[in-house]
């Protein structure tokens, strides 16, 4: 029998931001979904810009999140992520550009880390640093439950899943019913929500919205959710990468 996970439509974009053109670095934010298995799970890492394997951390991250998380019993979800940023964390002890291969070299790679698991009717989303997500539970869009950025003193300080006190930082949030899931990485949510995070934008957020439910053609779908984060005005407000994931669930 097919996973009912298989019937969510999924889509993201990631795009670089114009300050890591200028510097002509590559792109610090990665993605990663899947719809293959009992749960649908989707992962966001930013990779720190001051960190110098930023990319290669984020990248760690999510690939071993979308490895071991897609079948694990929903009633266990938490430990289970627990165990599996441990797990991305000792990959990146023994990383070949781990100079010192311990876990003082981890801080190389740092990234933050936004991720949901949803099975059946019940989800959670996890988070380390900034970036944000929102699970839609009302039909007109005025109910949601948010996850959102968490920061240090300083506004340009954020936490990362390489820091000692990592599991200190994680944050859990649960959900039911949703019929909608959005996330996004820090370069997104300056659109997405008010300046305090108390509100959502609905003038960003509704016509992403029905627009990619509408459009049959995943293909076209992808592409005018790039193009909308990669518009001159997009990239003006904020220079940063920036990655946007949605699913109708």
């Amino acid at each position: 029998m097919k996973s009912k996970t298989r019937a969510i439509k999924v889509l993201s974009a990631v795009v670089r931001g114009p300050l890591h053109k200028v510097r002509n670095m590559p792109c610090q934010d990665y993605c990663r979904y899947s719809t293959r298995g009992d749960n649908f799970v989707a992962i966001i890492s930013d990779g720190a810009g001051s960190a110098k394997y930023g990319r290669i951390g984020a990248k760690i991250l999510c690939d071993t999140l979308i490895d071991l998380l897609p079948n694990v019993p929903f009633r266990n979800i938490k430990t289970s992520v627990i165990n599996a940023v441990e797990t991305a964390r000792e990959k990146l002890q023994f990383h070949r550009l781990n100079s010192r291969n311990n876990k003082k070299g981890l801080m190389a790679f740092s990234a933050t880390l936004i991720g949901v698991v949803y099975h059946k009717d019940k989800g959670i989303f996890f988070h380390i640093g900034d970036g944000a997500a929102l699970a839609f539970v009302g039909s007109d869009f005025s109910h949601y439950v948010t996850s959102k950025p968490e920061n240090g003193v300083f506004s340009c300080e954020t936490y990362f899943y390489t820091m000692d006190d990592w599991r200190d930082c994680i944050r859990f949030t649960v959900f039911e019913k949703a019929h909608t899931i959005m996330m996004m990485s820090d370069g997104v949510t300056g659109f997405s929500f008010s300046s305090d995070y108390e509100n959502i934008e609905p003038r960003f957020l509704m016509p992403i919205d029905r627009f990619l439910t509408k459009e049959p053609l995943k293909s076209r779908a992808s592409r005018a959710l790039y193009n909308t984060l990669s518009t001159p005005q997009a990239q003006k407000i904020n220079p940063d990468d920036k990655t946007f994931l949605w699913a109708k669930l």
